[in-house]
Parts: structure tokens; C-alpha cells; sequence
């Protein structure tokens, strides 16, 4: 236990005298928290759309109204005049506007009748984000203009009635878990296996084999080290980015000891699969090299961008063994839904099994050589 002490000692003193790696490893996931948190998942504001009104009825006044209202308040889309619809058209291929808004000719007439008028919406479709909001926005304008004047006293339609558990969640919120747990990730491969392969490449690895040092002693001692360092940045990205995203009862300490066990379980498993990966590799070109890879692999299967109900079913058996997923849901459980053991249990146990696998496969795969 001495000569493993040694190995994290002497781990962690390297780690401490480059500042520049403390500082990518810990800040970078929290600026790319704030850059995606308010660049995804925001309300779509400012659309412009254009408006051709061929028919000028009382209607069609009070949907211009609603229109005005909406470019008030709500502002989600700006309406602009344009005489027919074929210059109007013409500006939405040009991209001068975003959607177009037709009300055809005697459409206050049909209405009164009930004759079931139509409003056309042409949606520049390669924006599907941008067209859906225009859409849903123009579906609640058009049923508020059905609605009638005075309601019957018996109104015989079902109606669904929404309760949320919980309050509002902005998407900055929401993408703080995967943010603390990229953070975690990104210190597992730059502070974990990438200095171990450069140790071998620069030669400062043979120090180790000239000393009694098992093999075992070796690849626990740096895997330990490598968990210390993930448990620093992830407790630093949980504290600063919860600040950042507003979490709230942050301080609770029986919330902080769950956060603090689930940092230090996954910063465990992220280590020693990441040590698992690089424990035979020589080059130290190869791991950045497969970086992007490992990332792309593990992060965005992980259910930190997007739920894991909306993959195909061969990402989904991606996102069951990645332990990246079980992290995710185990933070954001904490984090957002103020869950205690009961909604973490599952995740800690997959991930303390995940990492005694990796660490066997470590040990079995080190080779004492130069």
C-alpha cells in the first residue's frame, strides 16, 4: 500500500505543477455548458414571416391582431406584408423570410359560415426547429379565433389538464449533468492516459521498473490518482456550474455527500476504462487521435444532449453499456429532481462493477515493459 501511495503522490504533484491542464480539464466542460445551454433549447424568438392577406375581412383583421400581440409579447415570429404570393415566395426561397402565412380570399366569409377555411403555412422545412415553433404558435392563434363567442353551459369535449412535478427546467439546467460529467471524463483521458503514455514515451515509465513495484501496485496506483483528479473537477464543475444554471438547495449536505459519491464512483470508472483502452498502447499520437472518437462515442449516447427514448435501437444498446449514461441519469437525478439513494442505487451499482471489470483488464493486460 506504501509504493501505491507513492505512485499517487508522485501522480498528483505532476498534476498540480501544470496548471494549464487543471484548467482545460476543469473549466472547458463549464464554457461549453454555458455556450450550449443557451444556444440549444431556448424559445424561438424574432421569425420573420411573411404575410399575404387576400381577403382584408373582420377575421382576417383579428388574426392580425393576434399576429401584433404575438410580436408584443410572446415575439415569437414578426410578421411582413407582401402584396401576392408569388413575390412572397420568392422571398422565402431567396431566405428573406422563414415561413409564409397565406390567408386566401373570402376566408372571413367561409368562416362565419362554417364552411372550414383554411390558412396556409409554408415552412422553410430545413429548419424543422424554427418551422414547428411557427407552426405551433399559428395552431394556437387559429383555435383561439374558433373558439365561439359565448361557450355552451354543457361543453361535452374531453380536455386533458397538465400537472409538472417538477418547476421549470431551462435546457442550461438540464445540460448541467452531462457538462459535470464530461468534465470527469475529459480529466480520465487527458490527466489519466495520455500522461501515462507519455511517461513511457519520454521515458520517465522506466523509473517504475527498476523498483519492486508489482504491476498490480502500478496500474492501481495511477488509476487512484487519475479518480482524485476527476473527483476535484467534477466537484468543482458541480459547484460552479450549479451556480451558473441556477440549481437550487445546492448546499444540502446530504446532497452533497451523493453528488460527492457519485463524482468519485464515475471518476472510477472513467479512469480505469480509459486506462483499460491505453494500458498497451506505446504511440502517443494514437489516444489523441481517438479523443474525438471516444467522445463522440460515449458522451452523445449518454442521454446528455438528447433523451435516449428518441435513438435508433443500435444506439440505445450503446447507451445501456456506456457507463457515461449512468452518470448522466444519476446527476441529473440529484441535481434536478432532488432524488436521494433510492433513484441512484442502480447507477452506482453498475458503475462500481464496470470499474472493478476495468480494473481487472488493466492489471491483466500491463506488461512491464519498456
Amino acid at each position: 500500500m506504501q509504493r501505491t501511495l507513492a505512485i499517487i503522490e508522485r501522480d498528483m504533484r505532476k498534476f498540480f505543477h501544470s496548471p494549464t491542464l487543471m484548467f482545460v480539464t476543469m473549466f472547458f466542460p463549464l464554457m461549453q455548458l454555458l455556450v450550449l445551454g443557451h444556444a440549444f433549447g431556448g424559445q424561438i424568438k424574432n421569425v420573420t414571416v411573411g404575410l399575404v392577406d387576400e381577403d382584408r375581412g373582420s377575421a382576417a383583421r383579428e388574426l392580425r391582431k393576434m399576429f401584433t400581440a404575438i410580436e408584443a409579447n410572446a415575439k415569437t415570429f414578426r410578421p411582413h406584408d407582401f402584396p401576392d404570393l408569388r413575390t412572397a415566395e420568392q422571398a422565402l426561397r431567396a431566405g428573406h423570410i422563414h415561413a409564409l402565412i397565406h390567408i386566401p380570399a373570402n376566408f372571413s366569409r367561409d368562416l362565419y359560415a362554417q364552411n372550414r377555411p383554411r390558412i396556409a403555412l409554408v415552412l422553410d422545412n430545413t429548419d424543422t426547429i424554427r418551422g414547428n415553433a411557427v407552426a405551433e404558435r399559428l395552431r394556437q392563434l387559429v383555435a383561439a379565433l374558433n373558439q365561439p363567442e359565448v361557450n355552451p353551459r354543457l361543453v361535452q369535449q374531453a380536455q386533458v389538464e397538465i400537472v409538472e412535478l417538477y418547476a421549470y427546467v431551462p435546457y442550461i439546467k438540464y445540460l448541467l449533468p452531462g457538462s459535470v460529467t464530461m468534465a470527469i471524463f475529459m480529466t480520465s483521458i487527458i490527466g489519466g492516459g495520455i500522461i501515462f503514455i507519455d511517461d513511457r514515451a519520454r521515458g520517465l515509465h522506466e523509473g517504475y521498473l527498476v523498483t519492486p513495484i508489482r504491476g498490480s501496485e502500478l496500474v492501481l496506483g495511477l488509476t487512484l490518482a487519475g479518480a482524485l483528479k476527476g473527483v476535484m473537477t467534477g466537484m468543482v464543475s458541480v459547484i460552479i456550474g450549479s451556480l451558473i444554471a441556477g440549481v437550487e438547495q445546492l448546499y444540502d449536505p446530504l446532497r452533497l455527500l451523493y453528488l460527492l459519491l457519485v463524482v468519485a464512483v464515475s471518476a472510477l470508472a472513467f479512469i480505469s476504462f480509459t486506462f483499460c483502452i491505453m494500458v498497451r498502447v506505446e504511440d502517443p499520437l494514437v489516444p489523441r487521435s481517438i479523443i474525438g472518437i471516444l467522445v463522440t462515442l460515449l458522451f452523445f449516447p449518454s442521454g446528455a444532449i438528447y433523451p435516449t427514448e428518441g435513438f435508433p435501437a443500435w444506439l440505445k444498446w450503446i447507451s445501456v453499456v456506456d457507463p457515461l449514461t449512468y452518470a448522466v441519469h444519476s446527476l441529473r437525478s440529484l441535481l434536478l429532481k432532488h432524488a436521494g439513494l433510492a433513484g441512484i442505487y442502480t447507477d452506482l451499482l453498475y458503475l462500481l462493477i464496470f470499474s472493478l471489470l476495468m480494473l481487472a483488464g488493466s492489471i491483466l493486460l500491463f506488461r512491464r515493459t519498456v
